[in-house]
């Protein structure tokens, strides 16, 4: 039986962290208290697998609200009522508040008044969106074990930075690697390191011609001090939009920043180049005008002024809904895909990588019964019957009309077809015409 009994020191939160801690710490400091609970003597009456639901009835009192809302202070006894203060600097913890404040502001330069208001949250008192989100986070970080909807506590803990008295500078910027792919995390904390000749080299696509990239760095060296002001505030977007076919001006809360497919993008709320929704990807090279606005500015969006100032989404936010289906373009209608891939290119090129969450292999007879949950049932019965049942079946849960999600399937055809949905089917079926025209002599 493994007992977590790791201080929440800082090289441990900026390791949860996986990025910014000073933009993520009060998430950081929550998994590490998850953490406290599931590994502990008197948690294993929690029966293993569990559920989130199941992991709520044993952490919350019964009077804790259910629904996907910030809960009020609405039971001294329960333990969303205690603060991040009262979590860090408990007896059993031996932390001294002095200490910690220190390191974590050579650590982040964090205002001692935005600190203090940080420590005077309540820890839990978030939504059922997020404590659900953080179970994901530990999956991924390698604290837990998921399948389907059921999580498992696992028999090993993952490597992470050890509590010692001396903070070295050293294994704390090692850490800050957590912003990449664990993976590729990984490899960077080992190889980063020079020996000898340099041996480890990242080549990434990147489709921003040179001419822009100081712009691009531009934008994201003003975004790090907007989001190091206290409140973050909105900005007025002028951006070239691909989409519209012109310059657009869009208000908006800008929340994070994501290197996707060759570009760098950042994710924001409010208005949108097609009028159409409250989030949107903006690739920074096409944003050609940032302002910053002040939240009492009354040209701001009625979308904006009602969410300010305790219901602006948070990066967390964007991490759920890419969870949830695939596509960067987390915004869009998500819907089911069914695939079919010949056994061969499966064989080589499918099995055993990963695509997404929701990507997971069926049989042929589960194909079947997803076709006939389709309103062109009978045709399509009919294109399965004549394909083989030992050909490989995925299916998929992506965002429509996302260009990355489509730019993969044009990539893996002719050995991987589209079966469901039926819209998507007959577009892919348009293009592949048109395409042999420009092939045919």
């Amino acid at each position: 039986m493994l007992i977590f009994s790791d201080r929440p020191h800082i090289p441990l939160l900026q390791w949860l962290a996986r990025g910014s801690l000073k933009q993520n710490l009060h998430r950081s400091i929550r998994l590490w208290a998850w953490l406290c609970y599931l590994y502990r003597d008197d948690c294993w009456n929690l029966s293993e697998p569990f559920s989130f639901v199941d992991l709520r009835k044993t952490f919350f009192t019964f009077t804790h609200p259910k629904e996907d809302a910030i809960p009020d202070l609405h039971d001294p006894n329960c333990i969303c009522s205690k603060t991040i203060a009262e979590w860090i600097f408990a007896a059993k913890t031996g932390v001294s508040e002095t200490e910690w404040r220190s390191i974590l502001k050579s650590h982040d330069d964090i205002p001692d008044a935005t600190l203090d208001e940080l420590l005077q949250r309540r820890l839990f008192a978030v939504t059922r969106r997020s404590l659900s989100g953080d179970l994901q986070i530990l999956t991924e970080l390698g604290w837990l074990k998921r399948s389907g909807q059921k999580y498992y506590r696992v028999s090993q803990f993952p490597e992470r930075p050890i509590d010692t008295n001396i903070e070295d500078t050293t294994r704390i910027s090692t850490y800050n690697f957590n912003f990449l792919h664990p993976d590729l995390a990984n490899i960077a904390q080992n190889l980063s390191q020079q020996v000898g000749e340099q041996r480890f080299n990242l080549h990434v696509d990147y489709v921003i011609p040179k001419s822009t990239l100081d712009i691009v760095d531009d934008w994201q060296y003003q975004l790090r001090h907007l989001w190091e002001q206290t409140p973050v505030p909105p900005v007025k977007l002028t951006y070239k939009s691909a989409r519209v076919g012109q310059k657009v001006q869009c208000i908006v809360y800008p929340v994070c920043v994501y290197y996707v497919q060759r570009a760098v993008y950042l994710c924001a709320f409010g208005q949108t180049p097609i009028n159409k929704g409250e989030w949107y990807n903006y690739r920074l090279d096409r944003i050609s005008q940032m302002l910053p606005l002040n939240w009492k500015d009354s040209s701001l969006p009625p979308i904006l002024r009602n969410h300010y100032p305790h219901h602006l989404p948070k990066p967390d936010y964007v991490e759920e809904q890419m969870a949830k289906a695939w596509g960067f373009d987390f915004y869009l209608q998500p819907k089911l895909m069914l695939l079919r891939f010949d056994r061969e290119f499966d064989d080589r090129y499918i099995q055993g990588t990963f695509r997404h969450e929701t990507f997971q292999r069926v049989t042929y007879q589960q194909a079947e019964k997803l076709i006939k949950q389709n309103t062109q049932m009978q045709k399509l019965l009919q294109i399965l019957h004549s394909r083989s049942p030992d050909d490989a079946y995925y299916q998929v849960y992506y965002r429509d009309g996302d260009t990355n999600v489509g730019l993969r399937l044009r990539a893996w055809r002719p050995k991987g077809e589209v079966l469901l949905p039926w819209e998507l089917r007959q577009s892919i079926a348009k293009e592949v015409q048109q395409e042999s025209q420009l092939y045919n002599i």
